[in-house]
């Protein structure tokens, strides 16, 4: 079965533009000019991944990505916002209410294929059958996807664990922002630095005391120590 990728945006046109794009790429495709009716659908049905605007008529679109976020069989759907607003806040708000990634309007209709793409790509199950254990308490199970503090599953987005994934496989060494862009995106980079730094904020954050393994170099990028 292909993969599902859900568009909810209150402007048909954007919805059938984005639509046709992603199906000339292979996925199947599910359209929703409102939020209420995107959220009945996730009641029997979940995506692979959402395209969503944040200026919905009837509901926000931050208040959709956070029940995503905070909905046990919906944590592993993949968000992509898709906003008017270009304000640096909006987009960490984005961001650290859980989303992915995000494209501002206007839009290329090709890169928005590019960041889908990417953002599954990341989702995808690591191949190796190995856990990275890092000091005493926490572990990066890459066979599971999973990241656990004291025998704990910690929520983490795609995004964070493939950041957390990087800079575990080399303890102590210096991995610059752009480095981790790279394996976070490859040639598909299209982001700017302040977004890692914003996933790193937000991952320490949910490693509480473990979080404080995550160094910052100032001007060159992290690096993990136990």
């Amino acid at each position: 079965m292909s993969t599902l990728i859900a568009i909810v945006d209150d402007e048909p046109d954007i919805c059938e533009l984005v639509s046709l794009h992603l199906k000339k790429a292979g996925f199947q495709t599910k359209e929703f000019l409102n939020g209420n009716d995107f959220l009945a659908f996730l009641r029997n049905t979940t995506p692979d991944l959402v395209v969503l605007d944040l200026m919905l008529p009837d509901t926000d679109g931050l208040e959709i990505c956070k029940y995503i976020r905070t909905t046990e069989h919906l944590k592993p759907l993949s968000v992509i916002m898709l906003t008017a607003k270009g304000e640096e806040i909006d987009r960490v708000l984005g961001l650290e209410l859980g989303a992915d990634d995000y494209i501002t309007k206007p839009f290329s209709p090709k890169e928005l294929v590019a960041r889908v793409k990417a953002v599954l790509r990341r989702k995808a199950p690591v191949e190796e059958a190995r856990k990275l254990r890092i000091g005493k308490s926490l572990v990066v199970d890459l066979e599971k996807y999973e990241v656990l503090l004291d025998e704990k599953k910690i929520d983490v987005t795609p995004t964070e664990f493939r950041i957390l994934q990087i800079l575990s496989t080399k303890k102590g060494k210096v991995f610059t922002r752009d480095h981790i862009l790279d394996h976070l995106w490859g040639d598909e980079k299209v982001v700017v630095d302040r977004t890692i730094d914003v996933h790193i904020r937000h991952l320490r954050e949910k490693l509480g005391r473990a979080g404080n393994c995550i160094k910052n170099v100032r001007g060159i990028g992290y690096k993990l120590e136990t």
